[in-house]
């Protein structure tokens, strides 16, 4: 399954280990410090392109993405937004060598390129879904996953996750796509 597609109904998909760049943080979406650290991410990312093409390996970078979490006992929406955790992603290519990433931080134009992690995650089991529209109306697709994890039996099992396949600077909410993905296991 490609990990940049999703259906516009809940489904059930599973994802293997991916490798990629990534910084975590904390702070309201679209705040100072989120901003901050996107910027840092593209840096080093940049950087790593430019290190890619030089050893005849290239490519286009794929879309921003966050894991998010709260650490709180409310419901994630309930707690103030200038208090949610998250750890943004950029994935690499399998092509990428792991030796080029020091190389590449180091010289990325940006002082908070040193917070930038090499990373590797597994989701494994996932609900998603593809949302249109602005984030703010997330919560409708959210609770269509939710029937769905319901109705299946299973249950959260790790950091609610957002593929940006839009820019996030998006405002026209016809253009925002965003893919909605929570790793679940059975209850």
């Amino acid at each position: 399954m490609n990990r940049y597609e999703a259906a516009e109904e809940p489904e059930l998909v599973e994802f293997g280990p991916v490798r990629g760049l990534s910084v975590s943080g904390v702070g309201e979406p679209g705040g100072p410090e989120h901003m901050t650290s996107i910027e840092a991410l593209y840096a080093v990312a940049g950087s790593l392109c430019g290190l890619a093409a030089r050893n005849g390996r290239g490519f286009d970078l794929p879309p921003l993405e966050g894991r998010w979490w709260v650490e709180d006992e409310r419901p994630p929406l309930d707690v103030p937004r200038d208090e949610w955790r998250w750890h943004l992603f950029v994935r690499l290519p399998e092509t990428v060598e792991d030796a080029w990433y020091d190389e590449a931080r180091q010289a990325a134009p940006h002082p908070a390129a040193a917070r930038v992690q090499l990373v590797t995650f597994t989701e494994g089991r996932c609900v998603q879904i593809l949302h249109r529209g602005p984030y703010a109306d997330e919560p409708r697709s959210l609770a269509r996953m939710d029937a769905l994890m319901t109705e299946a039996r299973l249950v959260p099992n790790g950091l609610h996750h957002e593929i940006y396949l839009s820019d996030i600077r998006e405002s026209d909410p016809e253009k925002m796509r965003t893919i909605l993905r929570q790793p679940a296991r059975a209850a």
